[in-house]
């Protein structure tokens, strides 16, 4: 793995090497650069970084960066004016740090503008004779020399470097490759390794390449095309690689680019920079390197040679439901997911050994609105589930929540519109649309509350209900859910919206932003307490999944009489339940009642939801058929079964069990 490590934050260095050993890293690349080593404070970080590292890894440091005040100009990228300052610099940290290394690598990307000012040294001389004092010093004090990566890979700077007369001090020829990301398209990466190779042989110089940086960055979404990176890398013709990174660059720090001025360089991590795992780390720190090149087979070549049903979001709990309904009755189905949810692979991985070719895979996510079009070209119908699901979430990062909620909604509604046989839209929205509800009396009644005029008491929600957004997610929700009944009003795109309660039943592990009857469930399986926000009365009707699913199938199937409309979908009057209530019924399950701590009222709870169904039910024969308090039961029955049947995580729980979702 590869580091840049931000003078003086210690905490994030100790967290970093932390998950690093934990993935199983062995070799770091880091970057001492001369540039802070000569501010105040310089000497004495480097003095903690480099043995804290070297405690755990074998360190490839990196000697980068002029002092601005030593500079030709004021520039990190400036040559020195005394070119043997360099060198200098290097053996001091040779002498108080040589202990830790083998090799040292001089300079970084050369050939990159941004890194060395080659307008300054268009023949790269003063570079050559500077990293040859270098490198001649170092060699003489022990060490093995690296020559820092180029970027692009180039094999005619190569050539430069050796008719500049520097190559006799070099032990090893580092190269940089960012496939999607930065890389020059036209050559693979391979065949500029190769032609590097051809370089070497050319004068005889026995040296290795080692790719000294490569990564992906996930600026577009894309996680998946990470996993990708990192499982094709390993068939390259290197002797080693060294991957960025950890983290994103957190997004109040400036890359070397400047602050934003290129946005890829703030997300090559493996992690977000607030900490939260990508793809890739999560099947990296679960499945290994070798779980991670498994994990690049799964998407599949489009098929248009027999009618297929979409999925957005089908990785996800009632996504993947309903792809196992419709490939158990026998049909094909595309799972459209960019699997950035935190536990969702497990339940594609579920889809695929089960029906095997019934199920077609095509990572994309819902912002991509060019990529969505071609995922969902061709499809017969489209089920839109793909969502950021969490009002918590809405209100921390609103933008998001725009972007994939609304945003990935309208991309949809495009991708059907514009193909040549449109195909219909079911789309999910929620009860939240309808807002806090404040202005239905309410009266505490034992554990619950419950509205004091009969008519909701009896009969719930309806969707003649004003909407009422509450929340960015209740806004990006309910803004979409409009979207979808026009476009099958003015734009010819035949579609139903479900406003839906809260669903729950089997592949679902929820949290305490989402999906709340599972997350109840697997805390008390846990025996760890549980934080109700508000008192715990407040009411909720809930739906089994499988009745869900029915009303999904049966939306399909009555999409021509049913287009252009909004049913509220969730259990009714006849399936409430407070969160006190499903404490006592956990309690009944497990034989002990979970424990419980409380918090503050969350924005826009409502304290009483009930949907009235009514709508649906005559437009359709549709009724829920699962009670809730036999749901919760074939819930918690299968959640004991799926721990029992995974390997633990290393806390005891299963990998899957300890996600987000």
């Amino acid at each position: 793995m590869l580091e840049w490590f931000a003078m003086g934050d210690r905490a994030l260095a100790d967290a970093a090497i932390d998950e690093l050993t934990a993935l199983g890293v062995r070799h770091l690349r880091f970057g001492i650069s001369w540039a802070d080593f000569f501010r105040e404070g310089g000497p004495a970080w480097y003095d903690w970084l480099v043995p804290r590292l070297a405690a755990h890894f074998e360190l490839l440091p990196c000697f980068l960066y002029t002092p601005p005040s030593l500079g030709e100009v004021p520039s990190t990228a400036s040559p020195p004016r005394r070119l043997k300052d360099y060198a200098d610099f290097l053996d001091v940290c040779i002498d108080r740090y040589g202990a830790h290394f083998e090799y040292v690598e001089l300079w970084n990307e050369a050939n990159n503008l941004i890194e060395w000012n080659y307008g300054l040294d268009r023949s790269w001389l003063k570079f050559s004779e500077m990293v040859g004092n270098a490198a001649a010093w170092a060699k003489r004090r022990g060490k093995k020399t690296v020559l820092g990566g180029m970027s692009p890979i180039d094999a005619h700077w190569l050539q430069t470097m050796f008719d500049n007369g520097l190559m006799p001090y070099i032990d090893v020829v580092g190269v940089h490759g960012f496939p999607g990301s930065y890389d020059i398209p036209g050559q693979s990466w391979a065949t500029r390794i190769d032609r590097v190779a051809d370089v070497l042989r050319a004068h005889g110089h026995p040296g290795e390449i080692w790719m000294t940086e490569t990564g992906y960055s996930t600026w577009r979404h894309d996680e998946f095309e990470q996993v990708r990176l990192i499982a094709s890398a390993h068939a390259l013709p290197v002797s080693r690689m060294y991957v960025l990174s950890l983290r994103d660059l957190a997004p109040e720090r400036s890359s070397q680019a400047g602050f934003h001025n290129d946005e890829r360089d703030y997300h090559f991590g493996m992690k977000h920079a607030d900490g939260r795992d990508k793809l890739l780390y999560r099947l990296w720190s679960t499945h290994g390197l070798a779980g991670v090149r498994d994990a690049a087979g799964w998407p599949t070549p489009l098929r248009r040679d027999a009618p297929v049903s979409a999925i957005t979001g089908g990785a996800g709990f009632i996504g993947c439901n309903i792809a196992a309904r419709l490939a158990g009755d026998g049909r094909r189905v595309r799972i459209v997911d960019s699997l950035a949810r935190p536990g969702v692979e497990a339940n594609l991985s579920w889809l695929r050994e089960r029906f095997a070719d019934r199920i077609e895979f095509i990572p994309c996510d819902v912002r991509d609105r060019h990529g969505l079009a071609e995922a969902l070209d061709g499809v017969t119908e489209i089920f839109h589930l793909a969502a950021q699901v969490a009002v918590t979430t809405s209100l921390v990062d609103p933008l998001t929540d725009f972007e994939v909620n609304l945003g990935g909604a309208v991309n949809v509604l495009e991708a059907a519109r514009r193909q040549r046989r449109v195909p219909g839209v079911i789309f999910a929205s929620t009860n939240k649309v309808y807002g806090g509800l404040d202005d239905i009396a309410l009266e505490r009644v034992d554990d619950r509350y419950q509205p004091v005029d009969r008519k909701w008491l009896h009969h719930g929600v309806g969707e003649d209900r004003p909407l009422d957004f509450h929340s960015p997610y209740g806004c990006s929700k309910g803004g979409a859910d409009q979207y979808i009944v026009d476009y099958a009003r003015c734009m010819g795109v035949p579609s139903v919206v479900f406003r839906m309660s809260c669903i729950y039943g089997p592949r679902q592990f929820g949290t305490e932003d989402q999906g709340w009857v599972a997350h109840f469930l697997l805390r008390a399986l846990d025996g760890q307490p549980i934080t109700l926000y508000g008192d715990g009365r407040q009411v909720r009707d809930v739906l089994f999944v499988d009745d869900a699913v029915e009303a999904y199938l049966l939306a399909s199937r009555r999409l021509d009489d049913l287009s252009g409309r909004a049913f509220n979908l969730g259990g009714g009057t006849a399936n409430t339940i407070s969160l006190r209530q499903l404490l006592d019924w956990i309690g009944d399950l497990t034989g002990r009642r979970p424990d419980v701590t409380f918090a503050d009222w969350r924005p826009g709870d409502q304290r009483y939801y009930v949907s009235d169904t009514r709508r649906f039910t005559e437009a359709t024969g549709w009724k829920a058929s699962v009670d809730a308090k036999e749901g919760v039961r074939r819930l918690y029955t299968w959640l004991r079964a799926f721990r029992d049947m995974n390997h633990d995580a290393g806390d005891g729980t299963p990998a899957c069990l300890s996600a987000a979702y």
